[in-house]
């Protein structure tokens, strides 16, 4: 007969673990997206009208967010390679910045 001792011990002793470095990146993207959403949604709210043109500017913050996932999945699981990670990286941050003044235009572009 096993003991019952050790059985609720056993469930004791599993704790917490912490969220990888990669979810929580994942997960801090998803908030901006969130804080993004929220603005948008009061902005329909106080004038009745939605933003358009908003596309290029939406893909900023997850262009942002693949570069850094790149590189903290380099540091921690060591897969992609250094040389891969870091191109990835850079390519993702060169596309964010050439979006942005195109998404920053398209916001402008509602208030004229």
């Amino acid at each position: 007969m096993p003991d019952i001792n050790q059985s609720e011990n056993r469930n004791e002793d599993q704790g917490y673990t912490p969220a990888s470095p990669v979810k929580r990146a994942l997960a801090w993207i998803g908030v901006v997206y969130m804080i993004i959403l929220v603005a948008l949604m009061t902005y329909f709210y106080f004038t009745a009208s939605m933003l358009s043109g908003l596309g290029p500017l939406l893909t900023v913050p997850g262009l942002v967010g693949l570069g850094i996932v790149a590189i903290v999945s380099y540091r921690t699981a060591g897969r992609p390679d250094k040389k891969a990670a870091m191109v990835l990286a850079v390519v993702c941050w060169l596309l964010a910045l050439l979006t942005l003044p195109i998404g920053i235009a398209g916001l402008m572009t509602n208030f004229v």
